[in-house]
């Protein structure tokens, strides 16, 4: 799946299951909250925190899935190819980044 596809979905079942998309700041909210969600997850299972039983069973991949579902959604309605410029910006993190990674020291 592509992610011109992936937009159409999301829009597809806005338009069947939701009433409308969210305004862009209740959507924003929304993905600061679904960020906030995964970074608990990261921090605890694989940092230094301890994880808490609540935790234990939370889905890294369903809350990755939540952060997915609202960048379409807010690259529908503010109108954005996502599939366009996420092949334009990985054309150009490959040309700056070509050599930049390989030549770090903090990474060998």
């Amino acid at each position: 799946m592509n992610l011109q596809n992936a937009q159409q979905q999301v829009d597809d079942w806005i338009k069947t299951h939701g009433v409308r998309y969210f305004n862009e700041l209740t959507n924003m909210a929304q993905l600061t909250e679904e960020v906030g969600e995964v970074a608990r997850i990261i921090a605890r299972r694989y940092g230094e925190q301890s994880e808490k039983e609540s935790d234990k069973h939370k889905d890294l991949g369903e809350e990755l899935a939540d952060v997915v579902f609202v960048v379409l959604c807010l690259a529908n309605q503010t109108g954005v190819d996502l599939q366009t410029a996420f092949d334009k910006k990985l054309a150009l993190k490959t040309k700056r980044d070509h050599n930049r990674h390989h030549n770090n020291e903090k990474l060998k």
